[in-house]
């Protein structure tokens, strides 16, 4: 029997965090962070990351557990989630993949084989250099000659997206668009239930500048500050992410402060845009439309009536676990 799994997933501050507890906590189930930033350590603000007490209780894995010198890409995130998944049914419960980079859940959700994929480190860094030299746009625009579709998918800011889809047509000679095409051809092993929660665009926007607003008004300039003191520098994975690199670039005197304020507004909503696109082409996944209900819990009574369907929650034993807790 394949097993259960619950996948959350949803643009930048839409609103995953709370109802994913509420989640957990109906069905028994523990939660994996899909977030390539939320894993590293001092990186709080910036990621939005979830704090100790607003987990009530629930379980949450790859959150805190690396440093920010350390790299994380898809390899990593799919052994650690995989290595996460494996305790949690040891336990008895449900793992949920929350978090929006959908590469990640991608690559757990089919079990994709990375072992056929090629490493040239040298290659890459050649690429990494040229893009210092050249520029990001310049980068991208040779990534348009090998994969025009993967191009209109990434971001040319997007500097290791870039690479890693040029590295992979080196190293294949096929386009990672169409890999990624194939790939969500592909059975899963798991039973799953893929949830993607989604806002009208002019709601979530307005939620994402404020949400920005309140990261600098909790810290983020220092939190950033820290972190270069600490040694991090721009071409670290970690500090690649929204609001470090706009923040970065604004310490490093290379903008204003209300430049690097009005940059990283304008790349978080481009990057929640790209991640609809994303979830748009998966073809098994129920969009959850929050302006449909009135309040949370509506939206859980309705994720729950269709994980009961799918066979992946069952309320007879999600509650005999809640009461055994």
């Amino acid at each position: 029997m394949k097993k259960p799994l619950i996948i959350l997933t949803g643009p930048t501050a839409v609103g995953k965090t709370q109802l994913s507890i509420a989640l957990a906590k109906a069905v028994g189930g523990e939660i994996i962070s899909a977030d390539s930033m939320q894993v590293y350590k001092k990186m709080d603000i910036g990621t939005a990351k979830i704090r100790p007490e607003e987990m009530e209780g629930v379980p949450h894995y790859l959150v805190d557990v690396l440093d920010p010198s350390d790299g994380f890409d898809v390899v990593r995130f799919q052994e650690m989630a995989k290595d996460a998944m494996e305790q949690i049914y040891q336990k008895g419960k449900i793992p949920i993949i929350v978090g929006g980079t959908g590469f990640y859940i991608q690559a757990v959700l089919y079990d994709i084989d990375f072992t056929n994929t090629c490493e040239d480190f040298a290659y890459r860094d050649s690429l990494s250099h040229y893009a210092k030299e050249k520029g990001e746009e310049a980068l991208h625009a040779l990534l348009k000659e090998k994969d025009p579709k993967a191009a209109m998918e990434i971001h040319p800011h997007n500097v290791k997206k870039v690479i890693r889809a040029l590295e992979f047509y080196k190293s294949s000679g096929q386009c990672i668009s169409k890999h990624n095409e194939e790939r969500r051809k592909k059975e899963s092993p798991y039973l799953f239930c893929y949830l993607v929660l989604n806002q009208d665009r002019d709601i979530l926007y307005e939620r994402i500048e404020k949400r920005i607003d309140e990261m600098l008004k909790d810290g983020l300039v220092e939190e950033v500050k820290e972190l270069k003191e600490m040694g991090c520098h721009k071409d670290m994975v970690s500090m690649k992410g929204l609001g470090y690199k706009e923040i970065l670039s604004y310490l490093d005197g290379e903008m204003t402060f209300p430049e690097a304020v009005a940059l990283l507004k304008r790349d978080t909503r481009h990057f929640a845009k790209r991640q609809l696109t994303w979830f748009r082409r998966e073809k098994d996944a129920v969009w959850i439309d929050k302006g449909s209900f009135s309040t949370e819990e509506e939206i859980l009574l309705s994720i729950l009536k269709l994980l009961e369907e799918k066979g992946i929650y069952n309320p007879v034993r999600g509650k005999k676990i809640e009461n055994e807790e």
